[in-house]
Order: structure tokens, then sequence, then C-alpha cells
């Protein structure tokens, strides 16, 4: 199985913030959309940074609510780890625990394709836990 499964069964929307935006407008949108980290983006095609609630939240705790009239880019974590669609599952997975990230860009040609995120991962593989389940009780309840 590879990166482009997932995105077939999620979809490939990706929510992005500009690097001008100021940090309480990603909070807003992390929280409309209810999810986990932002793409940083001035075009909405090349990746310039990731932001994540847990970068967020870490600042917070250093620096007070005034930091959320900060730009983004001032946040942003700039050296993103990035995919492609053909990238196993496997390799993703150890990624995503090497580098210790839960939200990984997909680029597709240099622009980018969607995003992944550890529960999209985990939801994939007890999927195909179940179906190899089902597939081998037929199996047996057949033989």
């Amino acid at each position: 199985m590879n990166v482009e499964s997932i995105l077939r069964s999620k979809g490939k929307m990706v929510t992005v913030v500009r690097p001008q935006a100021t940090l309480r407008e990603a909070v807003s949108l992390l929280r409309r959309h209810a999810i986990g980290a932002l793409v940083v983006s001035a075009d909405g095609k090349s990746v310039d940074g990731i932001l994540s609630e847990r970068d967020i939240v870490h600042a917070l705790d250093d620096h007070g609510t005034a930091l959320l009239d900060d730009r983004v880019e001032a946040l942003m974590t700039r050296r993103v780890v990035t995919c492609s669609p053909a990238d196993s599952l496997e390799d993703l997975m150890a990624q995503m625990t090497e580098r210790r990230v839960r939200h990984i860009p997909v680029l597709r040609e240099g622009s980018l394709a969607g995003i992944v995120s550890i529960g999209d991962v985990v939801k994939h593989r007890l999927d195909e836990i179940e179906f190899e389940a089902k597939e081998l009780r037929s199996f047996i309840a057949g033989a």
C-alpha cells in the first residue's frame, strides 16, 4: 500500500495558511476545520512550512498570548518532511516515528497534492487488517 491509497479514501484537500497570516488566524483555521496542522504556503501549491497545534501550544507557554498577533512565518517549521503519493505506508510510518511528526504534506511533481496524518495512517492500517481478517474467516469457513 502507498500514500496514494490514503489520499483516494480521505481526499486531497489541504487547509493552507499564508506565511503573513497571524497566529490568531491560524488558530481559527485549525479549530474551524478540526485539524492538527496547517501547511504554510504563499501560493497554495508550494510548501513554505508547516504549523501544528503543538508548535502553537509550546510557543504560548514560552511567550504568552501576545504571540497570537505574530505572523505564522515566525513560528512555522521551515524544514518540512514531505512524501510523494508513491511512497509506501511503511516508509511513511518510519518517517513519522523517526522524525516525531504527525502530519506530512504530500507533493506530486513539487506541488502540494494532499496531507497525511498519523490518524489517517492508523485508520488505513486498521481497515486493512479488518479486511484481511474477513478474508481469512471467509477462507476458513469455505474450506
